[in-house]
Order: C-alpha cells, then sequence, then structure tokens
C-alpha cells in the first residue's frame, strides 16, 4: 500500500483534519489542525476534500521516505521542502518516486506546516475524526521514527489549482483580530486588553498561547472573587489573575475558571497557532 515511513518526526508531529466539533457538552475539545486555514490549502492543493487527514508538524525537523509514487504539498509559513536533497518548494504540488525522502525544514518565521498526500492519511478515527488531542489523548499518538503511514485512494478529479498564495512575509510583530468575550468587564481597566504589546511565552503550545504583558498590566476588577468554572470556546482570551493572558487553541480545555476577557476571530486563532516564544502580540478590538 502507498504511503510514507517516518524517519523524524521533529519535536512534535501529529495526525490531523478539522476536528470533531459538537462534543463540548461532553468535556471533548474541538482538537483538529491548529491552523485550519493551512491544512484546507494544503488538501485543496491534492484535490483531496478539506477534511481529509494531513500531518501537522511542528518547527520543522520532519522527514519520511516515500513507498510509491504519491502527490504531495506542504503549507503553513514559508519553509524549505527538500525531496531527495532538492528543494521543491512549499505551497505547490509535487511529485516523488517511491522510495524518496521528503523533509520539512523548520519554517523561516512561524510553528506548524502541514503535509498532505494525494488520497489523504488512513487514521483510526474516535468521533468522527482522525485529529490528535494532546490534552485528552484521545486519536491517534504523536507520530514516531519508524511509523508507516498509509495513504488512501484519491477521491477528486486533479486540482484546479496546483499553486497558491503562501502568508505575508514573515514578522516578529502580530496584531491578532479580537471580539469582546463575556467577562469583559472583569478587568479593572478592559480597554487596557487593546494598549497593551504582549511576547509569546515558551509555555506555549497546541492547548493555548501564553502571554506576557510588556508595557502594561492586566489586572481585575476590584472586589473579582474566585469564579465558578464555565464554558470556554476555541479562541477565548482568558485572564488569570497573574494578568498573562491565555489564548485558547485547538486542543483548549472546555471549561475554565477565569475571566474570558475576549475571543479571537477565526482567521486570528489560525495566525495564533503559528506564533512562536519571543513574537510580539497585541490585541485589536472589533
Amino acid at each position: 500500500m502507498r504511503g510514507l515511513t517516518v524517519v523524524s518526526p521533529g519535536p512534535l508531529a501529529t495526525f490531523q483534519d478539522l476536528g470533531r466539533p459538537g462534543y463540548a457538552h461532553l468535556g471533548v475539545p474541538r482538537s483538529g489542525a491548529a491552523d485550519l486555514g493551512a491544512l484546507r490549502q494544503a488538501n485543496r492543493l491534492v484535490g483531496n476534500p478539506e477534511s481529509a487527514v494531513a500531518i501537522e508538524t511542528t518547527l520543522g525537523g520532519w522527514s519520511a521516505r516515500t513507498r510509491g509514487a504519491l502527490v504531495m504539498a506542504v503549507t503553513g509559513p514559508p519553509t524549505q521542502v527538500l525531496v531527495d536533497g532538492r528543494g521543491v518548494g512549499s505551497h505547490a504540488t509535487f511529485a516523488v518516486r517511491d522510495g524518496a525522502l521528503i523533509e520539512v525544514l523548520a519554517p523561516t518565521r512561524g510553528c506548524r506546516n502541514y503535509v498532505a498526500a494525494r488520497g489523504g492519511f488512513r487514521a483510526p478515527s474516535t468521533l468522527g475524526s482522525a485529529a490528535t488531542d494532546t490534552l485528552s489523548g484521545l486519536g491517534p499518538a504523536p507520530l514516531q521514527r519508524s511509523d508507516e503511514l498509509h495513504i488512501g485512494e484519491a477521491a477528486l478529479q486533479w486540482p484546479h489549482a496546483t499553486v497558491a498564495p503562501g502568508p505575508p512575509p514573515p514578522s516578529r510583530e502580530h496584531e491578532l483580530v479580537v471580539r469582546r468575550g463575556p467577562r469583559y468587564g472583569d478587568l479593572a481597566d478592559p480597554a487596557a486588553l487593546s494598549r497593551t504589546r504582549f511576547t509569546v511565552h515558551p509555555a506555549s503550545n497546541r492547548i493555548g498561547v501564553r502571554l506576557d504583558p510588556v508595557d502594561g498590566v492586566l489586572e481585575h476588577r476590584a472586589g473579582l472573587g474566585p469564579q465558578p468554572s464555565e464554558g470556554v470556546p476555541l479562541g477565548a482570551v482568558q485572564i488569570p489573575p497573574s494578568g498573562q493572558p491565555a489564548l485558547f487553541l485547538a486542543d483548549h480545555p472546555v471549561t475554565g475558571g477565569y475571566p474570558v476577557a475576549a475571543v479571537l476571530t477565526a482567521e486570528s486563532v489560525d495566525r495564533a497557532a503559528q506564533l512562536i516564544a519571543g513574537d510580539v502580540v497585541r490585541l485589536r478590538l472589533r
């Protein structure tokens, strides 16, 4: 059967699709690709349904050996994609022969890339999704060296486009758009959320991005005591007493006890998924 043999998974590589929405009332987060736009783009480039299973790599270092001839694409932040040591570019469809070595190097700036193969990867499904959820443990285990990955048969016609525009030029500074959350008024100075610059803390992952204030202080309003746990959505901007906001990503918990002062737009959730430690972030209220 056509497929790949993992040579190196890099820091973290997982199977991802569009996730398993609709189970928050059971305590199950959506999970799925942290950057849904990049996953959809990779699948479109190889003629898959947008929901097909792809591989999410983290900070490069991923490589695999092909079994059979394959058609593939890599999206996400700009990065070098090598086939037997030769650059083939990202955001474009490319063909690989049997036994070729594919490598996805660390992106120039950004965090997660998406590797799609025509036919989609075959992986066990839980609650209708093959996504690996790093918080709950649902879905397949993260990929390991020597794992044998299988690819299905292509269901669609050849894609209309085999080259796609990449993301904007990489930058260390990012503006994320937010809308007011249900607990916006629980901040002593709600407007400070938009005035403050933040840097991305190294302790960030698929569950969420932690931010450190640079030139401001976020404080709860006077008299705000412990809060009961309540539901939190994808993209929630939660403010703990430390004043370090947490931006909830794909594997976020479905409840939390700190005020949700704002919620990222869908596009900004994808952008937040590509943040790396040290990046500067501003939150713009829409």
